[in-house]
């Protein structure tokens, strides 16, 4: 009778085990297929339009997007303010998900890179310009970041342009008016905005910060869309760690790029550079004039004779011109930068070429001649003509 009831209990009990272990299997098996239905019927359209079960990767995202279905299609905001965005060459869908948040276009970064990598859309965000909304979801935002890139122009800045001479092409090229770069320019409203920006005059422009490069602009573009886009560049190209050697060396950013602009202009063939930017450091520490054409020659500025900026002068016009700029003149530095150098006329100044040099003469081929001596520097001004 005993033993009855005990094995009548075991029977139950492995009927019980039976049960739940097939409960088990049945929710390892039958949930995730659920929830990857579930997540994709949720989809906007945006996706590759087909239900997956293979990777474990899409049973998490799709798990993932499943749980969070209201927050993917719910705006971040009811803002309908258009917002450019830009996405980089090579950027990273998170990257990009990241920045996305940060603007306050998606309410999640994480959710944006789940629903772009469950889709398979990463190689299809686009590098460009964008008119976004905050009222817009993350699906939506998908799609525009495939398909809804707005129009743009390149434009190409070259190093040793300065400020007038920008305005003027932007002008030309019907981008936008001269005079109203110019005014964005000598704002001072950028100055809080950039970090390296803190150690230049209050009254002065950004000549010197807005850094040559070709960049791509919407159409129509406004002087904000291009200044800021350069000194995002600025800031991107001349690193903490350049910034840090501007102070070991006992200057201020703004002199080394002060310095740098007459590097730009005076250096034609790029293996000088370093050794022009050691002979100007070299008179700096002497207390000698730096006696540098490009000053004086932006001092004169724009010459109606020739239609031309930088204008050729005599030793004998250079005396004449007067200018707190023309350092014929003037001891030291300039009060600023003359143009907008490039990267390597920023390192040449910050990492010069060491040298006992004090002079140097153009050869007339672009290239100079160096001297440690004025003596020897009468002989080369002899030897090659002025």
């Amino acid at each position: 009778m005993r033993g009855g009831r005990e094995m009548k209990i075991r029977t139950i009990a492995r009927v019980i085990i039976f049960i739940l272990a097939l409960a088990a299997m049945l929710t390892i098996i039958v949930i995730p297929a659920v929830i990857l239905l579930n997540a994709f019927s949720t989809s906007s359209g945006t996706g590759s339009g087909r239900f997956k079960l293979g990777s474990p990767s899409d049973v998490y995202y799709g798990f993932y997007l499943w749980l969070h279905a209201d927050q993917l299609n719910t705006p971040a905001s009811e803002d309908d303010t258009p917002v450019t965005f830009s996405v980089q060459p090579g950027e990273s869908p998170s990257s990009i998900g990241e920045r996305l948040e940060e603007m306050g276009l998606v309410p999640s970064a994480r959710l944006f890179y789940a629903y772009v990598r469950y889709y398979g859309l990463g190689s299809r965000l686009e590098a460009g310009d964008y008119q976004l909304r905050r009222n817009m979801t993350i699906p939506e935002i998908a799609e525009a970041l495939q398909y809804g890139r707005i129009k743009e122009i390149e434009v190409t800045i070259p190093e040793g342009w300065r400020m007038e001479q920008t305005a003027q092409y932007l002008q030309q090229q019907g981008i936008m008016s001269a005079d109203a770069f110019l005014a964005a320019a000598r704002s001072g409203v950028w100055d809080d905005k950039y970090e390296f920006l803190k150690d230049k005059p209050p009254d002065a422009s950004l000549e010197g910060y807005l850094f040559p490069d070709t960049y791509r602009l919407p159409v129509p573009a406004t002087p904000e869309d291009l200044i800021t886009r350069m000194l995002d560049n600025f800031g991107a190209k001349v690193s903490p760690e350049m910034r840090q050697r501007a102070v070991e060396m006992g200057f201020t950013l703004y002199e080394v790029i002060t310095l740098a602009s007459i590097v730009e202009r005076e250096a034609v063939v790029p293996e000088e550079r370093s050794i022009i930017a050691g002979v100007y450091l070299n008179r700096l520490r002497k207390g000698m004039y730096l006696q540098a054409d490009p000053t004086v020659q932006y001092a004169k500025g724009y010459d109606p004779a020739t239609g031309r900026w930088w204008p050729s002068m005599t030793i004998e016009e250079m005396s004449t011109v007067q200018s707190p700029y023309n350092t014929f003149l003037h001891p030291g530095l300039p009060p600023g930068p003359i143009c907008s150098p490039g990267l390597e006329s920023i390192k040449a100044v910050l990492y010069p070429t060491e040298t006992d040099y004090l002079f140097f003469f153009s050869r007339g081929d672009g290239s100079h001649i160096f001297a440690k001596t004025y003596e020897e520097h009468l002989k080369n001004q002899e030897l090659y003509g002025r």
